[in-house]
């Protein structure tokens, strides 16, 4: 893969695979590649673990200069297609989402996660705002003749009101009206209960993401589900700062460094890391 719009078919192409893709979430270079190395065949950030990484807390208080700043540093990176968490699209209108993922287009992602929750309030943003916004960022891929793979993102599960089959439906009722906007997936945020995610991905009949969570179940059961698509969210950021924390006791309370060394990659390979890679030397997986 040479061209961003090569890069950007071959991450499409994922969804639309006999078995579910595993998506990987970084939140710089080094996780990125890491990633990569491994064989994973595309990456995603994190906002969460992006944001934090760059010192502010996960939403949109974060300039989205940063966002793209950083995302260009990740995806000179890699020769593996990239994806970018939006967040809320840093935008009010359809227009500002639309500047977002052009500059995000530009710092090299093929995909974005756009999501349907208001940053500034927690609530959810007005469905037919959404529909609006999906639409802006598929018209701006035509244009850029970029095809973006739009992930869409509903929060109505977990911030919906009425009880579980209530915001069930209200998450379905969103992610329909997301896909029919242009969405190529859709993220049910909070779905990791088999019945409700079956119930889920028939109702929708189109590639559906879910994210890595305690009770998910596991990558084999979720394709005998229909899931297409499956999600690290921020967990690899949680377990790499979890394991310096447990490290960090160790140390101060038993004075041996087991964790900080079992395991560990050498000086070398983490410089390797931060090097350029042409397509051709990606490993063959």
């Amino acid at each position: 893969m040479v061209s961003q719009r090569e890069k950007a078919e071959a991450f499409r192409a994922l969804h639309h695979g006999r078995h579910p893709f595993v998506l990987p979430n970084a939140w710089d270079v080094p996780s990125a590649r890491v990633f990569e190395d491994a064989g994973f065949p595309a990456v995603a950030t994190s906002s969460a673990g992006l944001m934090v990484s760059l010192g502010y807390p996960d939403g949109e208080e974060i300039p989205r200069r940063e966002v793209a700043a950083a995302v260009e540093r990740i995806a000179t990176r890699l020769s593996i297609p990239l994806s970018a968490d939006v967040v809320s699209g840093f935008g009010r209108t359809p227009r500002g989402v639309a500047t977002t993922v052009r500059m995000m287009i530009e710092a090299g992602a093929v995909g974005i996660n756009l999501e349907d929750l208001d940053p500034s309030s927690d609530g959810l943003l007005r469905e037919t705002l959404q529909v609006r916004k999906i639409e802006a960022v598929r018209q701006l891929g035509t244009s850029m003749g970029i095809p973006i793979v739009i992930n869409a993102r509903t929060d109505a599960f977990r911030h919906g009101s009425g009880d579980v089959n209530e915001r069930l439906r209200a998450a379905i009722r969103r992610s329909t009206a997301y896909r029919d906007a242009g969405a190529d997936c859709v993220y049910p945020m909070g779905l990791t209960e088999s019945g409700s995610i079956s119930t889920f991905v028939q109702a929708l009949e189109c590639p559906v993401n879910v994210m890595v969570h305690k009770g998910l179940p596991t990558v084999a059961e979720l394709e005998a589900l229909g899931v297409k698509r499956v999600s690290f969210g921020p967990s690899a950021s949680y377990a790499a700062l979890g394991l310096l924390k447990r490290a960090s006791e160790e140390v101060l309370t038993r004075g041996t460094y087991g964790l900080l060394l079992e395991g560990a990659i050498t000086f070398d390979e983490l410089n390797l890391l931060a090097r350029r890679r042409r397509p051709s030397s990606a490993p063959n997986r």
